[in-house]
């Protein structure tokens, strides 16, 4: 049987300019050229989910307007549950605007718009379903109070719970200590911990959140790997080196295949191992997800 994950999240769709550099405060630049893609960090982590061989279900809410018809359609293509997605006329679906430069880099501004609207009682429906999920996947482009409901029904129904928080802001102990992994970069992790150096090594970091209840670490470093703490173990997992074109869903696709990969029994290190490998392909390509791997790609 395929593990079963429930992703809670954003869907969005990105419009991406292609540019020399990403441009400095009041700056305009010309760009190269412009796409459109499906997105979103919940959606992208579903999407990254299914591609790995997990059965997906995607709690998420849309405009219902033509990016909303869109992002259903690519679920529904990539075999992802749909059902308890929810469709608004209040608000549009969401929106990233999103510059990629010549060297992979990105910088990203989001307009929730619709994301906004996924509230704790909608996560209340998925009483049911929660029990037959083997993890839980969550971001934090939704409101915090639904993040905290989800974490909450997880937490008392026994199930692993995977927090990739970002976009990053300090979240209260009594959530963070019932995660059972947190998968920041670096930049998130010094947020999380109240606004610290993100130059601050990642075990110093890794030091900060599990004083504040975390049990699990795993920060993301790019090209650098992967460090992890967990039981007292901390180790560095070296990355893959790649020329990166668009870095956009790296973290996404990381974390998609990591909870597919813990799922089906694997160990932290081999899942991070095989998360990381998958990032590294979605690297060498454009877009968010357009450039993630299916599992034959990345086990090959």
């Amino acid at each position: 049987m395929r593990p079963r994950i429930l992703v809670i999240g954003s869907s969005n769709t990105d419009m991406i300019i292609k540019v020399p550099h990403i441009p400095l405060p009041g700056e305009t630049i010309l760009g190269y050229e412009f796409f459109t893609v499906n997105g979103g960090k919940g959606a992208n982590q579903a999407v990254a989910a299914a591609r790995a061989g997990g059965e997906v279900i995607f709690v998420g809410c849309i405009g219902n307007d033509a990016f909303g018809q869109t992002a259903m359609k690519t679920f529904e293509n990539e075999g992802i549950n749909t059902h308890f997605v929810k469709i608004t006329d209040s608000s549009p679906s969401g929106i990233a605007l999103i510059n990629v430069a010549d060297s992979g880099e990105n910088s990203i501004s989001v307009a929730p718009g619709a994301n906004s609207l996924l509230l704790p009682e909608d996560i209340l429906k998925l009483e049911r379903v929660m029990e037959t999920v083997d993890y839980v996947l969550l971001q934090l482009e939704i409101p915090l109070s639904t993040v905290r409901i989800a974490v909450e029904m997880a937490c008392t129904k026994k199930i692993p719970i995977i927090l990739n928080p970002a976009p990053a802001q300090q979240l209260e102990p009594k959530l963070l200590e019932m995660i059972s992994i947190i998968t920041p970069n670096k930049h998130e992790a010094a947020l999380i911990c109240g606004n610290l150096e993100s130059s601050r090594s990642p075990s110093g970091l890794s030091k900060s959140l599990r004083n504040l209840g975390v049990k699990t670490i795993v920060i993301t470093l790019g090209a650098k790997g992967v460090f992890f703490s967990n039981k007292g173990i901390e180790k560095t997992i070296a990355g893959y080196k790649v020329k990166a074109l668009d870095t956009t869903s790296a973290g996404d696709t990381f974390n998609g295949y990591l909870a597919v990969s813990l799922a089906k029994g694997e160990t932290l290190e081999k899942s991070i191992d095989l998360a990381n490998k998958a990032a590294s392909i979605s690297v060498t390509r454009i877009g968010a997800q357009s450039s993630i791997p299916f599992l034959k790609e990345v086990i090959n």
